[in-house]
């Protein structure tokens, strides 16, 4: 999948993450000010983990950009309501270094996000991993770096798997501008059950939102 994901990646046209190389990108917002780059698993997920690192190439003028690796979305909750879970890197205008940061969406609530850590520098890569864990079935945590930065996450009817994710994704802030940004992904890989069982996918499907 890592594989996969450099190159799908490197050729998409609305936010670019460079795999390879330090090559810059913009990402312009479609109608709601938003762009993103996604690479979802073909199959529900136990978890998703991910190397990401930020390369030296950030100008963000408004809003925000981001590069993150999560489970569900929007309409992945019970009866259709939105749900995820999303670790992963955010940089903002007039900001050194990046947040690590995660969000969760509850079905009937606002996102939340919780800030990680805080100035991390360019080119530091990080272990990012969400994961469901073994043996509470719908209860999930987030990791950073072997480590867990979460408490047990309850996500509502979870228990057979969430389309796990690996997004780059900019946020205009509502007044059109076009955001630079770089992350790199590497080691790539799905849990297939609570708990672990990592591999790495041989197959994935292309999501973008323009």
């Amino acid at each position: 999948m890592a594989k996969t994901l450099r190159l799908l990646l490197a050729a998409a046209t609305v936010a670019t993450a460079a795999l390879v190389g330090p090559a810059g990108a913009f990402a312009c917002g479609n109608d709601s000010g938003y762009s993103y780059t996604r690479l979802g698993g073909a199959s529900p997920a136990y978890g998703i983990s991910a190397i990401i690192t930020p390369l030296d190439a950030f100008d963000v003028l408004n809003g925000h950009v981001a590069g993150w690796v999560g489970v569900g979305g929007p309409g992945q909750g019970p009866n259709g309501a939105n749900e995820w879970l999303q670790i992963g890197y955010s940089g903002f205008p007039s900001i050194t270094g990046s947040d690590i940061y995660y969000e969760v969406a509850l079905p009937g609530r606002f996102p939340t996000y919780h800030q990680v850590s805080a100035d991390v520098p360019s080119g530091t890569p990080a272990k990012m991993t969400v994961l469901e864990m073994h043996g509470r079935p719908n209860l999930w945590r987030v990791w950073l770096d072997h480590k867990p930065v979460s408490p047990p996450i309850l996500l509502p009817q979870s228990d057979h798997g969430l389309t796990a994710i690996a997004t780059t994704e900019s946020w205009d802030g509502g007044t059109g501008a076009c955001n630079t940004f770089l992350y790199s992904f590497g080691h790539v890989s799905i849990a297939h059950a609570p708990g672990g069982d990592w591999q790495q996918s041989r197959t994935a499907t292309r999501l973008e939102a323009r």
